[in-house]
């Protein structure tokens, strides 16, 4: 069998290591040396100490010279950055979608937002909070998307992962679920409407919102 490229060794421990940061299996804040991340990637340490660099390069990561790695602090002001620029994202996807006329999935997503909303105010789901994470992202990601430009797309993908850190340092309760899935609702609502002005309100009371459940100030 031919030996595998070291780009695509790259690319696989890359892939790898982000599914773990998004899972929560390394948690916002980790220390680990370099042993201890090749062993748990099962990776070539080469591979894994590129995949690293490029970590790093979008704050997912902090190499700490001769000591290891530092995974991505989720503390309050990494909290309110990445959160205020997925609100910069929502509103300008949301603006662009409206005024280009665009189709967009609303159907579907009030669908699985009401359906997640009713199980939330039953309390009675334990996997509610990773199902939570998913059901919000069907609408954030739509709006980012909305944008259409793909320097806008990958700044969104990194901003997307450094938010799925933060959220893995805390679930999701069933009355933050209910309260979050309404106030997409009002987001939906607003782009079914074809209203800039009330999507932009709703999206920026969902940032408020979000933000004083994390205890970062607005």
């Amino acid at each position: 069998m031919p030996k595998e490229k070291p780009d695509l060794q790259t690319e696989r421990a890359l892939s790898a290591l982000l599914q773990q940061l998004r899972s929560g299996e390394l948690a916002g804040g980790t220390f680990l040396s370099m042993p201890m991340l090749v062993e748990s990637l099962d990776m070539p340490i080469s591979s894994v100490r590129e995949a690293v660099k490029r970590a790093e390069a979008t704050g997912l990561l902090t190499i700490l010279p001769k000591r290891g790695i530092m995974v991505m602090d989720a503390g309050p002001e990494t909290t309110r950055d990445c959160l205020e620029l997925r609100a910069m994202f929502d509103c300008e996807g949301a603006r662009c979608l409206i005024e280009r006329g665009s189709e967009m999935p609303l159907g579907a997503l009030r669908q699985s937002h009401e359906s997640l909303l009713k199980e939330a105010e039953q309390e009675a789901f334990p996997d509610l909070s990773p199902r939570a994470i998913s059901t919000d992202l069907l609408l954030h990601d739509t709006l980012a998307a909305g944008i259409g430009s793909q320097l806008a797309a990958r700044l969104y993908a990194e901003n997307r992962d450094r938010i799925a850190i933060i959220q893995n340092s805390r679930p999701f309760l069933p009355a933050r679920i209910v309260s979050a899935m309404r106030e997409h609702l009002d987001i939906i609502a607003a782009l079914e409407a074809r209203d800039v002005s009330a999507a932009h309100d709703a999206i920026r009371t969902h940032l408020r919102n979000t933000l004083g459940w994390w205890g970062v100030q607005s």
